[in-house]
């Protein structure tokens, strides 16, 4: 029976929450193939988490403890993911397409010599020849393409955080574990960690709940001060378009879209976006979108809940005093 692999991402002892959005497209891709679901787990003392990799749809866990395999390491975690696809021929291999993600389909793809699609967007089954297509943006983003590993096994890709959403949770839903042993020596490992020091806050997009992002209609740098002030007073995070970032107005970490990431929030601000297709296909999934613009023709406005035409700066700022009245009421 063909298998779909997740490769489960979990840093002391908590699981990424990419893992399970890839276990939900993957339910989806084993359905089409007749297939099964199984997530690679690899750690120290992570048994633990078996049975929340279960209640996100997984049939199949396997599991590779050992010492060596604390911490995320390139060579050891790549050795054990290369050595139980050899042993187990699954059909699809999915990471996601995070610094550690990237980092370790590289190694696994050249250890196993098969392809491998990066950034991926959209996953399906081709239903004629049962072939994974795997599209993602190119050229900038200007235009998708879709790979196909038609000659090699597995077929692999990384995706973007953020794409596919969390199926739902089910608590009894129990598979089967197959624990694997296989040979750890710490030299071979190469790195050797000393110390952690955790990094200060990080632009937090994919996850975050709401969002106020600008685009280049704020104008510049102080309006994206504006921005920050009101999404302080939200808890959320600031986005911004393509053409604001290429304008040195915000960093990169700020940047939504097909080149840039791609967010869910339950609720996105867009001031002074226009909203070209590059940028819509990276928050198109929010809950609910609110926009702001002096262009009524602006294509943000076709799947805003919300529209608003009109000078953004004084539309934010008019927020802004509603939300501190009201924070101040409130204490």
């Amino acid at each position: 029976m063909k298998e779909v692999w997740v490769f489960i991402e979990q840093e002391r002892g908590i699981i990424h929450p990419v893992s399970f959005e890839l276990l939900g497209i993957a339910k989806k891709l084993a359905l089409a193939l007749s297939g099964k679901v199984a997530g690679v787990l690899l750690g120290y003392q992570v048994e633990l988490l078996v049975e929340e990799i279960f209640s996100y749809g997984a049939d199949r866990v396997y599991l590779i403890e050992h010492e060596v395999l604390l911490y995320y390491r390139h060579i050891p975690y790549v050795k054990g993911v290369s050595e139980l696809a050899k042993k187990y021929q699954p059909e699809i291999l999915l990471l996601g397409a995070t610094p550690l993600g990237r980092d370790l389909a590289g190694g696994v793809a050249t250890q196993l010599e098969t392809g491998l699609t990066a950034d991926v967007t959209e996953l399906t089954i081709d239903k004629e020849t049962g072939h994974l297509l795997m599209t993602r943006p190119a050229y900038g983003g200007n235009i998708m393409a879709t790979i196909v590993c038609s000659q090699h096994r597995p077929q692999m890709a990384t995706v973007r955080p953020r794409i596919f959403s969390i199926p739902e949770r089910e608590p009894l839903h129990r598979g089967e574990l197959i624990r694997e042993q296989i040979e750890f020596k710490e030299e071979e490992a190469k790195v050797k960690r000393l110390d952690f020091i955790p990094k200060e806050k990080m632009v937090n997009l994919e996850y975050a709940e709401v969002i106020v992002a600008g685009g280049k209609g704020v104008g510049g740098k102080e309006g994206f001060g504006l921005l920050q002030e009101i999404a302080n007073e939200l808890g959320g995070e600031v986005g911004a378009s393509r053409l604001a970032v290429e304008a040195g107005w915000i960093s990169y970490d700020h940047q939504v879209g097909q080149t840039g990431k791609t967010v869910r929030p339950k609720v996105y601000m867009a001031f002074g976006i226009s909203g070209t297709i590059q940028h819509r296909a990276g928050m198109q999934n929010s809950d609910y979108i609110i926009a702001v613009n002096t262009d009524p023709q602006a294509p943000i406005f076709k799947i805003a809940d919300l529209g608003i035409i009109g000078d953004w700066k004084k539309i934010a700022q008019a927020l802004l005093r509603a939300l501190k009245r009201e924070r101040g009421f409130y204490e």
